[in-house]
């Protein structure tokens, strides 16, 4: 059995009181808290529907990546969540996507109904076919990282009458290519024609945008969740911390220092780290099981499956602003307890120690999956939870866009 070096007593001891210290001296819950209602998955947050109102029925264009293709798994899940959630607000929501054979590897994503999705297989074919749709379009949003998007980027704010945005999945790496003088979708000259710039990081960029590049409006557009497909389940649990993630060098490190570290010294736990294109160099403690993979459809069952799960966000991120992942919502959604390094901005969408748990080194990991309670584990759980089932759902996201959309178009949501 592997030994590890503990943290000082006072250090560990005032953590783990902290964190549960809501817990009288019998393990009972403080008053006005009851064990059924932390213990259950919220359903009344689950159900809740925007009102409706007399708003103006908005005709959408979104040009895209092709949904039925792409290998971005985050893309696929916004923009399918944003159609569906936007046809279900009565929109006329339509979704253009570049014809392509290439077989998506997971094709039981969630359907974007009621919106409609059509192809084209050339730019020509997309001007030709649809430039009276884009004309008479209320709102028109162009995507990040989709083929020709420059010149489609061109062509969408010369013709559309009504509003355009432009939608950012990936700011840092858009600005260094800006920097670089590589133009990858977008253009100095063509962010200041969008009507709005649209990105899932927050943060000082966006400020940039405005007032650099002369962006008229920029703002965040976050990654959200499906409150529908991520949800507690009752599963039997195989490990104490795991995390899904494609290898990123910048991620190693941390991921080195807050999972692998604890894994050799705490040779009791359980550990997973699912995910593609790591190099057979690393050299995986005995207790952490690998998995080259884990589809869309399992990623609920991936995080019931576990005690606590670790979220990471890249440097190039952290140094510029800040972009919450589709997997940080995922697992919050499913209540399974969060550990990650910090990350500015992170305290405005969990609340630390209550919420979510900060950890900066493997010491503060053991403290977390040894020391806290059971039911104190399932309080941060269901805590973050409540947090996005309140705030961060695809209905959230596409009552945003909305709210951007009237904004830019001088209309009012009421």
């Amino acid at each position: 059995m592997k030994t590890r070096i503990s943290p000082p007593n006072s250090r560990r001891n005032g953590l783990a009181t902290r964190l549960n210290g809501n817990s009288s001296a019998d393990g009972s819950l403080e008053p006005g808290l009851d064990t059924e209602s932390l213990l259950t998955p919220p359903r009344s947050l689950l159900g809740n529907k925007f009102p409706e109102s007399n708003r103006r029925r908005l005709k959408v264009v979104i040009l895209g990546p092709a949904l039925s293709t792409a290998s971005d798994e985050t893309a696929v899940a916004v923009y399918s969540g944003l159609l569906r959630e936007f046809g279900a607000r009565g929109h006329d929501a339509l979704f253009l996507e570049r014809q392509t054979t290439a077989p998506f590897s997971d094709g039981e994503l969630p359907k974007p109904s009621p919106a409609r999705i059509e192809t084209y297989s050339s730019v020509k074919e997309l001007k030709d076919r649809f430039a009276a749709t884009v004309r008479e379009a209320d709102f028109v949003i162009v995507g990040s990282g989709i083929g020709d998007g420059l010149e489609i980027g061109e062509w969408v704010t010369r013709n559309a009458q009504g509003a355009t945005a432009f939608y950012d999945l990936d700011l840092p790496r858009t600005m260094g290519n800006l920097l670089k003088g590589n133009l990858d979708g977008i253009s100095a000259a063509l962010i200041s024609r969008y009507d709005l710039y649209l990105s899932s990081t927050g943060g000082p960029l966006l400020n940039y945008l405005e007032t650099h590049y002369g962006s008229p409006m920029a703002r965040p557009l976050y990654c959200s969740v499906d409150a529908m497909l991520y949800f507690p389940e009752e599963r039997p649990i195989k490990w104490d911390l795991g995390y899904l993630g494609t290898y990123d060098p910048e991620h190693q490190s941390a991921l080195d220092r807050l999972l692998l570290q604890a894994a050799r010294r705490w040779g009791e736990g359980q550990f997973v780290v699912a995910g593609t294109n790591y190099p057979r160099s690393i050299r995986w403690p005995a207790n952490v099981k690998r998995s080259p993979q884990v589809q869309p459809r399992k990623h609920r069952e991936f995080y019931n499956s576990q005690r606590f799960t670790l979220n990471m966000n890249p440097s190039k991120v952290a140094a510029t602003g800040f972009s919450p992942s589709a997997q940080l919502f995922e697992a919050a959604a499913c209540g399974t307890p969060i550990i990650t390094e910090f990350w500015p901005g992170l305290d405005g969408f969990f609340a630390p120690d209550k919420e979510i748990l900060i950890s900066h080194s493997a010491d503060e990991t053991l403290i977390y999956l040894e020391e806290i309670s059971e039911l104190e584990r399932r309080r941060i759980g269901y805590r973050a939870r409540e947090r996005v089932l309140a705030r961060h759902t695809t209905r959230h996201r596409a009552a945003e866009l909305e709210k951007y959309a009237l904004g830019v178009l001088k209309l009012s949501s009421v």
